[in-house]
């Protein structure tokens, strides 16, 4: 190779290193303050008191299997169909009817993923909202949403009745976004996460009195209703370096008549029973079905699982909700719900299927409605999610 021939490759490569650094550049600025807040002060030792943290941050009594080899095969054969090719059929939140209570005392609107709006027993708790148009801290990469946000910051104030509680199960960028809280830090409401997550929120302007953080089995009240903070099998982490500094969670709403239980995101883990025994049985179970792998199985629960759980946490009628907005695995877009369905129908547990913006009541669960289009996916026998470090089998 002559002299020449050396100095440009060595100029190509330098190159390519310049605009490597550039977007690493970009990135970091573009994402500075979504990125969040660490810790500190009265908040970081609270947390460090917390039976469930050790070294330095927080774990799982059964740790999370991770297979890199496994991940990259996966990866290799993703399905074809992990968005959809056509528009999702939604329906417009109705917020006149929402403007009135409940004639059951507990209703759900799916807005998608895993955000809900419950209403139970006077009582009104928005879920995990996230209504940015993509699931990351910066405008111009990451999963893009499949459909718009069904509810919009000033909708919920202007037309629907005050929001009593958000609720935020953990930090990653599908559960936690910054421009949404951002546009509720004046909310009159209170903002409940687990322990950690209230940095993030005080950094984006939420008044400190407004956030209660919770460690696993604390609870608080908002009037007559109870938000109990329940363990989870997940992790947390907004950076390549906060892994895990921050606690995950899910929980149960426990009013003077009806109880609901939200998993947030979880792998199934035994726990689940006792969550069942402690807080159940619940009038209706919303749980997380989609975003899993085999090469991860503790990460999420996959369809079966989800099941299973439900079971575990004594549910009456399964909610699937974490599907249907965002493409974060290599499973089919519709692959959850086909398999939930038929993981239901086998262990005979009451599940709905309503399209993103329907409201219902569960004392008159809606009719089943396959709205998504019939597209190729793989079955349970196919591509089974099983998690590790199960001591105890799923009881109903």
């Amino acid at each position: 190779m002559t002299q020449r021939k050396r100095s440009i490759g060595r100029r190509i490569v330098q190159a390519v290193g310049l605009l490597f650094l550039l977007a690493v550049a970009l990135t970091v600025i573009s994402g500075w303050t979504a990125f969040g807040h660490r810790a500190e002060g009265a908040r970081r030792a609270r947390m460090e008191r917390s039976p469930h943290w050790k070294n330095g941050h927080f774990v799982n009594p059964e740790p999370l299997d991770n297979d890199a080899w496994l991940t990259l095969r996966n990866m290799a054969h993703a399905s074809p169909y992990r968005s959809p090719t056509q528009a999702i059929p939604t329906l417009p939140v109705p917020v006149e009817r929402l403007g009135t209570p409940p004639p059951s005392g507990l209703r759900l609107t799916w807005l998608g993923h895993s955000s809900m709006l419950v209403e139970i027993d006077g009582h009104r708790i928005l879920t995990d909202p996230a209504w940015s148009p993509r699931a990351s801290p910066v405008t111009f990469a990451g999963p893009e949403r499949w459909f718009p946000p069904l509810l919009t910051t000033p909708m919920v104030k202007e037309k629907l009745p005050a929001i009593d509680a958000v609720v935020i199960s953990h930090d990653h960028y599908d559960h936690l976004d910054y421009g949404t809280i951002s546009a509720m830090k004046d909310w009159n409401t209170t903002f409940v996460v687990p322990l950690g997550v209230g940095a993030h929120l005080a950094y984006w302007g939420v008044p400190e009195d407004r956030i209660v953080e919770l460690d696993w089995w604390e609870s608080t009240h908002i009037r007559d209703l109870t938000i109990v903070c329940t363990p989870a099998r997940h992790a947390s982490g907004r950076t390549l370096i906060d892994n895990d500094t921050k606690l995950w969670a899910g929980y149960a709403f426990v009013g003077n008549e009806h109880r609901a239980y939200f998993s947030g995101d979880t792998g199934l883990f035994p726990v689940m029973n006792e969550i069942g025994t402690r807080l159940g049985p619940f009038d209706v179970a919303m749980i997380e079905i989609g975003e899993y792998d085999a090469a991860w199985p503790d990460w999420h629960l996959g369809p079966e699982q989800a099941v299973d759980a439900h079971r575990m946490v004594r549910g009456r009628l399964m909610v699937p909700m974490h599907w249907g907005l965002f493409n974060l695995a290599y499973h089919g877009w519709t692959e959850p719900i086909e398999r939930a369905l038929a993981a239901a129908d086998r262990a005979g547990v009451g599940i709905v299927t309503p399209k993103p913006g329907q409201s219902f009541e569960p004392v008159e669960p809606p009719a089943r409605d396959r709205w998504w289009p019939d597209v190729p996916w793989r079955t349970a026998q196919e591509a089974p999610v099983v998690a590790t470090q199960m001591k105890k089998p799923a009881s109903p």
